[in-house]
C-alpha cells in the first residue's frame, strides 16, 4: 500500500488521538502505542476496524526493547513511516525539594528518553519528507514548582528535537517541538482537536523555513 502512515507513541484520548483521528481522515494508516490496552482499543475503534488502516500495540514507553519491538513490527507491516507523533509525559506532583534524582531520571526517561527509543526504531523506515512531531509544553520556558520533573522533561525533548532536526534534516527529514502555551479544555482554543491541528500544521510546515519550535497560543 502506497498510503501514508502515522505512528503515535502514547496514544490516548487526548492530543495524541487527535492527532491519529485528523490523519486517518486525511488518508494516513495509522499505528498506536500505548500504556493503556483499553484507551488504544477504544482509540483504534474509532478510526477504523480494519486492520490494514489501523494497527495497535500495549507496550511502555521506558520499556526500551518492547517499544523498539513494537515500533519496528508496526513500521515494517506497514512498510513506510510517514509521521512519528511523541506524545508522552510523566506528571509528578512533587517540589524539587521532594522529588528524588531517581524519581526525576525515571520521569525523563518517559519524556525525553522515550523519543530517542521511538526514533532509532522507526528511521530505517522514514525518508524524505518524513516528519517527526512532539506535543511540547509551557511547562518547557515557565516550570511550576509543584511538579518539578514536567519541565525538565519538557525543555529536554525541546532540546532533543533541534538535534534530531539538525541530524537529519540533511536526509529531507524534519522534527518539530509544538509548545502549547495554555491548559488543554473540552471547549475553547485548547481543545484537544484544536492543538492536534496546530502539530499537523507544524509538520507541514514550508522547509525553507522551518522552525523546530512552534508555539501555540490558541
Amino acid at each position: 500500500m502506497t498510503a501514508p502512515v502515522v505512528l503515535v507513541v502514547a496514544a490516548g484520548p487526548g492530543v495524541s488521538g487527535s492527532v491519529a483521528r485528523l490523519l486517518a481522515a486525511d488518508g494516513y494508516r495509522v499505528g498506536l502505542l500505548g500504556s493503556d490496552a483499553e484507551a488504544v482499543d477504544e482509540l483504534a475503534a474509532s478510526i477504523s476496524d480494519d486492520p490494514d488502516v489501523v494497527r495497535r500495540a500495549v507496550v511502555d514507553a521506558t520499556d526500551v526493547a518492547g517499544l523498539t519491538g513494537e515500533l519496528t513490527q508496526m513500521a515494517r507491516a506497514f512498510g513506510r513511516v510517514d509521521v512519528l507523533h511523541f506524545n508522552p509525559s510523566a506528571y509528578r506532583g512533587k517540589n524539587p525539594l521532594e522529588v528524588t534524582v531517581d524519581e526525576l531520571l525515571a520521569d525523563v526517561a518517559v519524556g525525553v528518553g522515550a523519543l530517542l527509543t521511538s526514533v532509532q526504531a522507526v528511521r530505517p523506515f522514514m525518508s524524505a519528507g518524513g516528519r517527526i512531531t512532539v506535543t511540547g509544553s509551557v511547562a518547557a520556558d515557565r516550570p511550576s514548582p509543584d511538579a518539578a520533573t514536567l519541565g525538565v522533561q519538557k525543555a529536554g525533548v525541546r532540546n532533543l528535537v533541534t538535534s534530531l532536526d539538525a541530524h537529519l534534516r540533511g536526509d529531507g527529514i524534519r522534527a518539530v517541538s509544538v509548545t502549547v502555551r495554555g491548559a488543554l479544555a473540552r471547549e475553547g482554543a485548547f481543545t484537544p482537536d484544536r492543538v492536534a491541528a496546530a502539530i499537523v500544521a507544524a509538520a507541514r510546515q514550508d522547509e525553507a523555513g522551518w522552525r523546530t519550535e512552534v508555539p501555540y497560543d490558541g
